[in-house]
């Protein structure tokens, strides 16, 4: 499974604008287990993804909670609740 993650405002400023996740087995099957998997990834994804934070996150461009089940191909982005351009 393939997925696309995409960061904003300060998830991207420590993380850069996205990064390409791929697993040939065991692949996380929701957007929870994603952001923990990322969390566990390194101590600047931690930092970054850290709970707290109020961050959202969205499916194929679709806000939603941490139990929306993944797909190959997919684009889950992390935000803040506040962005600006």
């Amino acid at each position: 499974m393939r997925v696309t993650v995409r960061y904003f405002a300060r998830v991207r400023e420590h993380l850069g604008p996205e990064e390409a996740c791929e697993w040939a087995g065991d692949a996380p099957r929701t957007v929870g287990e994603l952001w923990a998997w990322l969390q566990a990834r390194s101590p600047a994804h931690a930092e970054a993804l850290a709970e707290g934070q109020g961050l959202r996150t969205a499916l194929d461009q679709t806000l939603c909670d941490a139990d929306e089940p993944l797909h190959d191909g997919a684009e889950v982005a992390f935000f803040p609740p506040v962005t600006g351009g």
